[in-house]
């Protein structure tokens, strides 16, 4: 049965995150506030923890899975490398609203889909999200929806869509606006901006000196 706990009490807040950790270590999905929308997430290195994360949204390997990290050091050990356009817009921006989609470390063992090598990465601002990142490691998480409906901006909206395939709840409250993530691709010659999102465009233009390719 899934538990669910409030994390505007500190009791309940530091149980939450216990239970998500111990869940997050056992193959099984939690879910998460974010500053986006809450997501749902499991340890990124589990493949099979994985494939339940897209069995419970009824998603295929074909639309692959982000990876939350928890600091901005995370990144290091993740990549390829981190070039110094994908610095400044770390630097900039995490945490927060950003998503930057990378060659990913080839030593890694994972399976988050159809990546062709690469790894969409994000540091969020919300503090249980990081809070957790920073205990159990990389997270593979994605909004707490079943796909083609809307993503939850409450921990009850994602109850209500994704039920007993998740077994921690963590509620953070409203997550407001129910706003994405901006996503800039920097695993080609230049820039690619594939989602505008919480972060315009000309944010990015701006911190990273060039315009962005649509």
């Amino acid at each position: 049965m899934s538990a669910v706990y409030d994390c505007s009490r500190a009791e309940s807040r530091a149980e939450g995150l216990a239970a998500a950790a111990a869940a997050v270590r056992s193959s099984r999905l939690v879910v998460l506030p974010t500053d986006t929308v809450y997501g749902v997430g499991a340890d990124a290195f589990d493949s099979g923890a994985v494939r339940a994360l897209l069995r419970a949204k009824n998603r295929g390997p074909d639309m692959p899975v982000g990876v939350l990290v928890g600091s901005w050091s995370t990144t290091d050990g993740l990549v390829l490398g981190v070039s110094p356009q994908a610095r400044a817009l770390i630097e900039a921006f995490w945490p927060g609203d950003l998503s930057i989609v990378l060659p990913h470390a080839p030593s890694l063992q994972w399976d988050l889909g159809t990546t062709r090598g690469t790894v969409m990465l994000r540091m969020p601002l919300h503090p249980v999200a990081l809070e957790l990142l920073r205990d159990v490691g990389p997270m593979a998480v994605s909004s707490a929806n079943v796909s083609g409906r809307p993503p939850a901006s409450t921990a009850a909206e994602a109850q209500e869509q994704l039920g007993e395939s998740v077994s921690v709840y963590l509620d953070g409250g409203p997550s407001g606006e129910p706003v994405p993530s901006s996503i800039v691709d920097l695993t080609g010659g230049e820039p690619v901006l594939l989602r505008e999102g919480a972060v315009s465009a000309e944010a990015v233009s701006e911190v990273l000196g060039v315009p962005l390719k649509p």
